[in-house]
């Protein structure tokens, strides 16, 4: 996933319309079954690689709102696949091709970013 929205966000959306690779939704079309507040599909996330920060944080207006998270390779598979049972992630089923996993669909990453600091889910920066 490479970044996740906390329960700091505002609801404001702005992130929607940012995301080039269409990772966000609304808290109205979260697939959480209890979606509060914008969400992050890990298996979309690119964490924007090829700007200097990714382009939800720039456009976010509240500090806190969207933190690190590990890469979403093969090495965090299990992290992932665990998160998606516990109901922290909603990971995308394809049927024919089975859930889109880390192992299954890598994304890119900002290698700059500490394995700590993601685990910790360290909020990005203004």
């Amino acid at each position: 996933m490479a970044v996740m929205i906390t329960d700091e966000c505002i609801n404001c959306d702005t992130c929607i319309e940012e995301c080039p690779a269409t990772a966000i939704v609304s808290a109205d079309d979260s697939p959480l079954e209890e979606g509060e507040y914008t969400y992050v599909k890990p298996e979309k996330c690119i964490e924007c690689v090829d700007g200097s920060v990714p382009k939800c944080f720039d456009a976010c207006p509240t500090p806190g709102a969207i933190v690190w998270d590990l890469p979403y390779t093969a090495e965090y598979d299990d992290y992932y696949l665990e998160g998606n049972e516990e109901g922290i992630y909603k990971i995308r089923v394809h049927k024919k091709k089975g859930i889109f996993s880390p192992a299954n669909q890598p994304k890119p990453f900002r290698e700059a970013i500490s394995i700590e600091e993601r685990m910790e889910h360290k909020a990005l920066e203004f």
